[in-house]
C-alpha cells in the first residue's frame, strides 16, 4: 500500500469514528472531534503532495481522494447536526440548498460522463477552508457566527462553479481550477495548473 492510499484510507476511517464520538459522547468529545478534523485535513493535503512527488497522482487516486473527501466532510456535518441540532435547523434552507447543488453536480456528471465529479476546483478548496473554520467554531466552541455564514455563501458559489464546469466540459477530466479553465479546456487552450489544486 502506498503512502497516499494509506492517508486516504486514514481519512475514510476517521468518518465513522467522528460519528460514533458525536452520537455517544456528545459535547464531551468536541475537542477530540476537532482534532480529528484537522488530522483529516492534513491527510488530505499530504496525500496529494506525496502522490505528486512519487509520481502516483493518477486519475484513479484523484477520484478516490475526491469521494473520500465527500464522506469525511459529510461525517463532520452530521456530527455538527448531532451536537448542535438547533443551529442546523435555523439554517436548514441554506444547508439544503448546498446539498441539492451537490446532488445536482453528481447527477450532471453521471448523466453526461458516466463518472462522478472530481474537479478539485479552486473555489471548492476555499470552501473547504471556510468549512474547517466554521466547524471549529461550532464544534469546538458552540458558536456559528460569521464563519458559518461565509461558509454557506462559499458553499453555494463553489457548487455553482462545479455545475458550470461540468456543463462546459465536452469530456470528463479531473482537477479543473474553475469554469473559466473548463472553457479553456473545451477550446483546447493550454494553461498551467497550480500545484495547490492537486492536493
Amino acid at each position: 500500500m502506498t503512502v497516499p492510499i494509506a492517508l486516504i484510507i486514514f481519512r475514510l476511517l476517521l468518518a465513522p469514528i467522528i460519528l460514533i464520538l458525536a452520537y455517544y459522547f456528545k459535547y464531551q468529545s468536541n475537542i477530540i472531534i476537532v482534532v480529528l478534523m484537522y488530522l483529516g485535513l492534513l491527510s488530505d493535503i499530504f496525500d496529494g503532495i506525496i502522490a505528486r512527488k512519487q509520481g502516483l497522482s493518477t486519475e484513479k487516486l484523484r477520484r478516490l481522494d475526491s469521494q473520500v473527501d465527500l464522506v469525511f466532510w459529510l461525517s463532520i456535518g452530521i456530527a455538527t447536526w448531532i451536537l448542535s441540532p438547533e443551529l442546523i435547523k435555523t439554517h436548514r434552507f441554506a444547508i439544503i440548498s448546498i446539498i441539492v447543488l451537490e446532488a445536482l453536480c453528481y447527477t450532471i456528471s453521471f448523466i453526461k460522463f458516466k463518472k462522478e465529479t472530481c474537479t478539485h476546483a479552486f473555489l471548492s478548496k476555499l470552501w473547504g477552508i471556510s468549512l474547517l473554520i466554521a466547524f471549529t467554531s461550532i464544534i469546538g466552541f458552540g458558536h456559528a457566527g460569521i464563519a458559518f455564514k461565509v461558509s454557506i455563501i462559499l458553499g453555494i458559489i463553489s457548487q455553482l462553479d462545479v455545475v458550470l464546469i461540468l456543463l462546459i466540459l465536452k469530456n470528463w477530466t479531473h482537477d479543473i481550477p474553475s469554469a473559466y479553465h473548463a472553457y479553456l479546456i473545451r477550446n483546447h487552450i493550454p494553461f498551467k495548473k497550480n500545484r495547490f489544486l492537486n492536493s
